[in-house]
């Protein structure tokens, strides 16, 4: 991670968060907005690897950001708010998010989540994460798909935090291979980042044990 954007109308809660993705992340560069016009502005002009954005800014929602195609495709986005409900949630997954911490989480947990980043672990705070799950057992995900048993080990993998390199070497397969798997998982179940993989590997019961 070179560079960190983070958009936070609260000077006092800017400020934090940007310790916390320091302490994480040494020598990061540290870049803030404080709407959505400044975020603009920052990311027409700049990139960052990684970006922590609060929905609730002055100018309008921040989701909007995810929407208008402003965040590089390799970016990481996490959501940081106060709102721990499925109308703030799952809107943010489906635009692209990759992540969703609540700020009231204690500072440990929220900086082992960021921690999480290194090792492909989706940042997500469990509150959030217990709604996933209560979601799809309630039966609300839609048809299922058909996943090739390989297609299913990836997915369980990726699910589980693991990165592509890391998968490749559990399953013996070069990490074109597995980013092919990937692609077309990602296609077949209509996600798009390790948020949703993860989602969808609890819903199909494969976070188990390899």
């Amino acid at each position: 991670m070179k560079t960190c954007l983070i958009v936070e109308d609260v000077a006092e809660v800017s400020r934090a968060l940007a310790g916390r993705v320091a302490r994480v992340f040494p020598g990061i560069a540290l870049a803030e907005a404080a709407t959505l016009a400044e975020a603009r502005r920052w990311l027409r002009a700049r990139r960052a690897e990684l970006i922590l954005l609060d929905l609730g800014l002055p100018d309008g929602e921040g989701i909007a950001l995810l929407t208008e195609g402003l965040v590089p495709a390799a970016s990481m986005v996490v959501v940081t708010t106060v709102h721990g409900d499925d109308r703030h949630l799952f809107p943010a997954l489906r635009a692209g998010a990759s992540g969703y911490l609540l700020k009231e989480e204690p500072e440990d947990v929220f900086l082992d989540a960021l921690r999480g980043i290194l090792e492909g672990r989706p940042p997500l705070s469990a509150s959030m994460a217990r709604r996933m799950m209560a979601f799809f057992r309630a039966g609300e995900a839609g048809p299922g798909v058909e996943l090739s048993p390989r297609e299913r080990e990836v997915l369980g993998l990726i699910g589980r935090g693991y990165s592509v390199r890391r998968a490749a070497g559990a399953l013996g397969l070069a990490e074109n291979t597995v980013a092919g798997y990937l692609k077309t998982v990602y296609q077949k179940l209509g996600i798009g980042n390790r948020a949703e993989a993860a989602v969808e590997a609890a819903r199909l019961g494969l976070l188990g044990e390899p």
